[in-house]
């Protein structure tokens, strides 16, 4: 990056570009007077804010990685992370939307999809008009791929899929057209006597027979984030439905995966930079003993360690997010910065709240919230001890 077109970040040592910067700016000002105060009302209801969906999609911010021919804006992944972090800063919930929305809904389309699947799905999705899920969890499946047991058969020219589904974010708003599901398409048996699952990646428009969504989830946080789980029974779909190469399902989904884990790490910075923000405007308000509780130095003490990890975590994303569009390998950055950022969204949310006392226990009150919400994101998108799989793998240790 050429030095003198960049402009220092206010929140970090890193440098951000002057458009990345401006982009920064505006979706921290959009999150600061649409979004924050909102929140708590829809958190409330537990409901998804369409207006404020439909808002980020007249700003271009579901389509910021995606080339404009598709209705896209034509930046790049470290732009998505940027509005990611800004917006889960005040609302997780909000961020979690965008970021699935875009990494888990739209992105595995434009990385595998066919031209035709292209035209047809991502202008809508790149507008912020549709939204798509990921359908990878079951009750036995996951992290561990091997236990799927939804199945897809080649039926007449039509994929017929009967399983069920869970966790699925996005997977049944008003505006959902259709969730991306992993499927068992064969079987082979290994050398050793094993059998090997053939998974592939199939698209099922929301409204095809069969595809139903459950109930929503009674969940502890992420209350306006849509989650459902779903049962699909003898759901038909075109052959040409398939989603990149026979039996490369997974395969395909790790990368949506890994590239997944770089923005949820940047959604995590952004919950940790506003439990931090939080803290500081609190601890110099508050007074007792007729002094500010800031002046104690435990409490600042207790703020400098926010600091200190909303700084590491947004390192770690930010490196994460520039190998990732410099096209340089970048699987184990992605799990270092989604674990340090889930973690240091859980520490600050507990010593946010313990800083704002009775307050902080109130769910009105920013700081609540997150202490609900940050927990999962020690466990969406692979738990930290995938992560750490991972990362041990990456360094040469054969783990399990």
């Amino acid at each position: 990056m050429n030095a003198q077109h960049n402009t220092t970040s206010t929140y970090g040592d890193s440098e951000l570009s002057d458009a990345e910067l401006r982009l920064s700016n505006e979706v921290r000002e959009f999150a600061d007077t649409v979004v924050a105060p909102a929140a708590y009302e829809y958190d409330t209801k537990r409901e998804l804010p369409y207006g404020i969906i439909r808002s980020m999609g007249e700003m271009g911010l579901f389509g910021l990685p995606f080339p404009v021919e598709y209705g896209g804006q034509g930046k790049d992944y470290f732009s998505l992370c940027l509005a990611v972090e800004q917006l889960g800063r005040v609302d997780q919930s909000i961020g979690v939307t965008l970021e699935a929305g875009v990494g888990l809904g739209a992105m595995p389309i434009y990385r595998s999809g066919t031209e035709a699947q292209k035209q047809e799905w991502l202008p809508m999705l790149a507008r912020g008009e549709a939204l798509a899920g990921f359908g990878l969890t079951e009750a036995d499946a996951g992290s561990d791929a091997a236990g799927t047991k939804t199945t897809a058969e080649l039926v007449d020219g039509h994929w017929v899929i009967n399983g069920t589904k869970q966790f699925i974010t996005n997977s049944g708003t008003q505006i959902t057209k259709l969730v991306t599901i992993t499927a068992v398409t064969g079987e082979s048996t290994r050398a050793d006597g094993s059998i090997k699952k053939e998974l592939t990646a199939i698209l099922v428009p929301s409204k095809t027979p069969g595809f139903v969504v459950e109930p929503s989830y009674d969940k502890v946080g992420w209350h306006t984030s849509d989650t459902h789980p779903l049962t699909l029974t003898d759901v038909r779909v075109p052959a040409a439905n398939i989603l990149g190469e026979r039996g490369r399902g997974f395969a395909n989904f790790i990368q949506t995966l890994d590239e997944g884990r770089v923005a949820f790490a940047a959604l995590c910075t952004g919950a940790a930079q506003g439990c931090l923000e939080e803290s500081i405007r609190y601890a110099k308000s508050r007074n007792v003993f007729g002094r500010n509780i800031g002046s104690n130095q435990h409490i600042a003490f207790k703020i400098a360690r926010m600091q200190a990890r909303v700084h590491a975590s947004r390192l770690a994303y930010y490196d994460a997010a520039r190998k990732l569009v410099a096209g340089r390998p970048f699987k184990m950055e992605a799990s270092l910065a989604k674990l340090v950022g889930s973690e240091a969204a859980m520490d600050n949310a507990r010593d946010a709240t313990q800083i704002f006392g009775g307050y902080g226990f109130m769910n009105e009150n920013p700081v609540a919230r997150h202490y609900r919400d940050s927990k999962i994101l020690e466990i969406g998108e692979g738990t930290s001890e995938v992560q750490l799989m991972i990362i041990s793998r990456e360094l040469g240790f054969d783990t399990l």
